[in-house]
């Protein structure tokens, strides 16, 4: 009897054991996602507050200020989708650095190189994956897009079928869902010339074919005399104070065989043709 007592402890107690490194297994990323939660929730309570705490116009004089709610408002809806590749060597290297409070930055989706989307930030937040960048009149593209980082090491590595299409299903979902433009579809490089080149010899032709994004047609005709380059760049929405970086940066979105900062005339044949479809 005793023999069977211990029989049936020890079985217990051995299941338990499987059934907690299970449950760790399965749960690897509950901190985190506490935090998540922690700071969704202090968010809510900040919007929540009525009337909207730390907002008066004149501190001197509070009562000649009144709150009325009107019925009529929303949250941040995403006009923008900005894609990235993520300069290291695995999809848990790049989610291990979206943990670290150190570095300070994420993205609300990672695509890995087997075609698995990873979902890190909610596409009604803020996520910090644009930097100092501009796009047009746009100074603030963190607060006005979705940030898709692809696990890529910005090198030597290709982009697997199974990575873009992934991209693609996720790109219709995000296209139909926000409304967002066929030209704001865009890269990193093309928000920060000069300090940022991802994603690099990236299949944007692929994307703009099914409509996320423009591309030049295979016909090309030659641009007018006065034709203006720095204005089409600027036109098409790229920073040109710094108009070597702008070259470069149209170039490795959409020249890719020579990133160059200067416009070979075929170039110009290319900006001209892209310059008419926005």
């Amino acid at each position: 009897m005793l023999f069977s007592n211990l029989y049936k402890t020890s079985l217990l107690t051995a299941f338990s054991l499987i059934m907690l490194l299970a449950s760790c297994k399965t749960n690897r990323y509950a901190a985190t996602e506490k935090i998540y939660k922690d700071k969704a929730k202090g968010f809510a309570e900040i919007i929540g507050t009525v009337p909207p705490a730390g907002q008066l116009y004149d501190s001197l004089n509070p009562t000649n200020q009144q709150w009325i709610g009107s019925v009529n408002f929303g949250i941040r809806k995403p006009n923008f989708v900005v894609i990235h590749h993520t300069g290291q060597d695995s999809l848990a290297k790049t989610i291990k650095t979206f943990f670290s409070t150190k570095a300070g930055t994420s993205a609300h989706y990672v695509i890995g190189r087997d075609g698995k989307v990873v979902h890190m930030v909610n596409d009604y937040l803020r996520a910090n994956h644009a930097g100092v960048s501009k796009w047009g009149k746009d100074t603030d593209l963190n607060s006005s897009s979705i940030g898709i980082e692809l696990d890529n090491n910005g090198l030597t590595d290709p982009w697997p079928d199974a990575q873009i299409n992934s991209l693609l299903k996720l790109l219709v979902t995000l296209k139909k869902t926000y409304n967002i433009p066929t030209a704001n579809f865009i890269g990193h490089a093309d928000i920060a010339p000069g300090r940022k080149n991802d994603p690099k010899n990236f299949p944007w032709k692929r994307l703009a074919d099914k409509g996320f994004g423009f591309w030049y047609d295979e016909v090309l005709k030659n641009p007018p005399a006065d034709f203006d380059t720095e204005k089409a760049l600027k036109y098409i929405g790229y920073n040109t104070a710094n108009l070597p970086a702008a070259i470069e940066a149209f170039k490795i979105h959409f020249i890719q065989s020579d990133i160059t900062k200067t416009l070979t005339p075929v170039d110009v044949l290319v900006l001209y043709n892209l310059y008419t479809k926005y």
